[in-house]
Order: structure tokens, then C-alpha cells, then sequence
């Protein structure tokens, strides 16, 4: 079963496609709730090309990581990987209201439908007022 969560973004293409992909923004934005955060990340943003993170609860009770190959890269348009035997893959598309990004991915059957799909655009939620507030203090 695959899972779609999107949001809009209001900043340019390349302010989105940058916050997504660079380790710097990516520690500040990916987690899905506030007692959670990403305390590393590494991009090595090609077809073929590797990433991780490393998610733990700010109380230090448990952590995990999250990595992948990326499988398709379209600057600006797509991202494609694979991470375990899973895939995903992240859309941007420009609109008039900013970028939509859609994240369409594998379920995996550890934690139901609602709770993956929950997660996942918890942290695209994150990612969205990032990228925004980024932009108003420039």
C-alpha cells in the first residue's frame, strides 16, 4: 500500500528544493512532534548517492535511523529512493500559492495507516513552517 501527504509551501522552488536537501535545514525541521528532534544528517544528493538521519526523542529514550539510496533525482521536480525495501518518492510542483510538496511512500506493517500517514506529514508540516519562517527573516 503506498501513502500520499502533502503540503504548500510558501517560498520559491529554490528556497524548498534547498531547506529538503541540506543537512543544516533538514536538523531543524524533521521530526513529527516537539519531543522529538534530528540530531545529524547527511546528503549526498545524486542517483546512486546515500542519506541518513538520526531521530531521537529529546528525553534520550530512543532513537532511530532513517537512510536510503536515492534512486531519481530531477532538480526541483523529484526526488526518488529507497530505504530498506521500501520506496518514496517527493514532488515539487510550483504553483500559485507556492510549492506543493507531496511525499507518496511504501507503508510499511509495524504502525497502522493513520499513524504512518500522521507521522509523515507531521514532519512535512514541520518542513512547511521551516521553509516559511526561514524566508521572513531574510
Amino acid at each position: 500500500m503506498r501513502i500520499t501527504v502533502q503540503t504548500t509551501v510558501a517560498a520559491p522552488i529554490d528556497q524548498v528544493w534547498r531547506a529538503y536537501t541540506t543537512p543544516a535545514d533538514i536538523v531543524k525541521w524533521n521530526a513529527a512532534s516537539d519531543d522529538w528532534h534530528t540530531t545529524k544528517a547527511t546528503v549526498d544528493l545524486r542517483e546512486g548517492g546515500a542519506f541518513s538521519s538520526r531521530m531521537e526523542a529529546k528525553d534520550g529514550s530512543m532513537g532511530f535511523d532513517f537512510a536510503g539510496t536515492y534512486t531519481k533525482i530531477v532538480e526541483h521536480k523529484l526526488i526518488e529512493y529507497a530505504f530498506g525495501d521500501r520506496k518514496a518518492e517527493v514532488h515539487f510542483e510550483p504553483g500559485p500559492n507556492g510549492v506543493v510538496v507531496r511525499v507518496v511512500f511504501d507503508a510499511e506493517t509495524t504502525h497502522s495507516i493513520e499513524q504512518q500517514q500522521g507521522g509523515w506529514q507531521a514532519i512535512l508540516d514541520s518542513f512547511a513552517r521551516h521553509v516559511e519562517a526561514k524566508r521572513k527573516a531574510s
